[in-house]
């Protein structure tokens, strides 16, 4: 039987990560009764936390940037974001250590971080300032013709914005990859390795992706990296809450099993077996799956659906009884040969032996988020999409390698200290989070027409179902899926 919950125009939004979660705030301060349907017994998706023995982690993203993204919903809904959410800038973006023993702290000032590394890599300040700056020239081109608007509307195309964008299409540089760029610009491989990183921020290959992706370092350093008071988490709690406040009634432990559809509308939702009603339904459920599970019956997209994914990760979270002054916030240890790793990622489907390590610690900036004496250690390394690899193998070699790694370079023997751990594979990231195959950002941007062949945040087959987060335009990463629920909101037809 349908049954429709509201007398006013009503939203029904699958799934309670971040995307979903801000397109429910959009929807409610348009006057929608809306209702968020998610398959855990917690919002936020990839963006959770866990917790252990007395240390806490994020479970997922650990870089926070363009925080006004977050502002805006609070400001949207006539509240102070203050009252809600905390956050502070960081000195620092980043600690790098290289397998020849250089060692340097990457400041978040442009002038600071090139005179860095003109001291520490030998490379010209000024190369670095150059790329800042065409960074940024980058970022305002594409923010204005791509990450605001649908790039599946006509409209899009034909305004003052789209024609500066027309103008300035060549300073995208989207005919050659990220790498083949900066090592023009760049005469040191280590200042290359450093730019070309900025590939994994979409889970891509900086060997394939195309240089317009160097925009990425322009969130970083020119308008910089951030720090949330409690922990990435608390971009989840202080949206959810914000949400509440505005009568978003979520429905926990509550997977949604089918849309429900008539002709050319979704009608309603499927969940315990009952159907409810909606006027508007929105999927932030990976759209692979809302395709495969909760619409097999419609004609399915094939050409979008079947793009190559981007990458998974493999996290350990390692509670460890001993402080490092040495480590910051965010840590990375690079691998000695970046191609051969993304080689193993794309071609070969697995972990290259010596993977680049990234470190996030939260105690350093939240006290409390570890024992006294201790740390709580972050652990990541790309790992390829799931397809079947026999993960327990992979994960045992990975670990073993990851600590031989960092033993080496810290001089510490790192495994005594490590009191309690968890692991999160791309098969639990997939289970977890209804991600295709455990990718981190849905397809890979391993090519020059890959915002392209992003879904829609519509569908075409239906006038009220509408998509949003990291598998569909304009990308993922916690910026690109609330701009992704910015877009869908202004799709949505009264």
């Amino acid at each position: 039987m349908l049954t429709k919950n509201s007398s006013k125009q009503n939203a029904a939004i699958v799934g309670a990560g971040i995307a979903g979660i801000a397109t429910a705030i959009r929807l409610a301060v348009r006057g929608y009764a809306v209702d968020v349907y998610e398959g855990n017994a917690y919002p936020g998706g990839k963006l959770s936390s866990i917790s252990m023995k007395g240390y806490r982690f994020d479970a997922g993203p650990s870089l926070f940037t363009l925080p006004h993204l977050v502002d805006d919903l609070f400001k949207l809904a006539g509240k102070n974001p203050a009252d809600y959410f905390e956050y502070q800038k960081l000195p620092e973006t980043c600690r790098y250590f290289y397998e020849d023993g250089t060692q340097f702290i990457a400041d978040s000032e442009p002038e600071k971080l090139a005179a860095t590394i003109e001291k520490h890599l030998g490379e010209p300040a000024e190369h670095v300032l150059t790329h800042l700056r065409d960074s940024a020239v980058k970022y305002d081109v594409a923010e204005k013709l791509f990450l605001h608007r649908s790039l599946h509307k006509l409209g899009t195309y034909f305004n003052k914005d789209a024609l500066k964008g027309y103008l300035n299409l060549h300073r995208l540089d989207a005919f050659r990859s990220m790498s083949k760029a900066n090592a023009t610009r760049f005469r040191d491989p280590r200042v290359v390795q450093l730019f070309n990183r900025y590939a994994t921020y979409n889970g891509s290959d900086p060997y394939q992706t195309p240089a317009t992706m160097n925009i990425i370092p322009h969130l970083e350093y020119n308008i910089g990296a951030f720090f949330p008071k409690g922990g990435m988490v608390s971009i989840t709690n202080s949206l959810v809450r914000l949400a509440e406040d505005l009568g978003v009634r979520f429905h926990y432990s509550s997977p949604v099993e089918k849309l429900v559809t008539n002709e050319k509308r979704v009608t309603g939702v499927q969940v315990g077996g009952e159907v409810k009603g909606y006027d508007v339904v929105v999927s932030n459920m990976d759209v692979v799956n809302t395709f495969r599970r909760l619409l097999p019956e419609a004609r399915q997209p094939e050409r979008v659906l079947r793009q190559t994914k981007s990458t998974s990760a493999l996290i350990f979270y390692w509670g460890v009884k001993k402080e490092f002054p040495e480590l910051g916030l965010h840590n990375i240890f690079f691998s000695h040969d970046y191609p051969t790793e993304f080689n193993h990622l794309f071609a070969h489907k697995t972990i290259h032996d010596d993977p680049t390590v990234y470190i996030n610690i939260t105690s350093k900036y939240e006290p409390d988020d570890a024992p006294a004496g201790g740390e709580n250690w972050f652990v990541m390394v790309n790992a390829p999409a799931n397809d079947g690899q026999d993960w327990d193998a992979l994960i045992a070699r990975t670990r073993a390698n990851i600590l031989a790694k960092l033993s080496r370079q810290l001089g510490t023997d790192l495994a005594p200290l490590i009191e309690c751990e968890d692991v999160l594979d791309p098969r639990l990231i997939e289970s977890r989070t209804s991600s295709s195959q455990g990718a981190l950002y849905g397809n890979s941007s391993n090519n020059r027409f890959a915002a392209f062949l992003r879904h829609a945040n519509f569908s075409r087959q239906y006038s009220n179902l509408y998509f949003v987060g990291g598998s569909v335009h304009p990308g993922g990463g916690v910026p690109l899926c609330l701009l992704s629920a910015k877009i869908a909101v202004d799709l949505v037809k009264e």
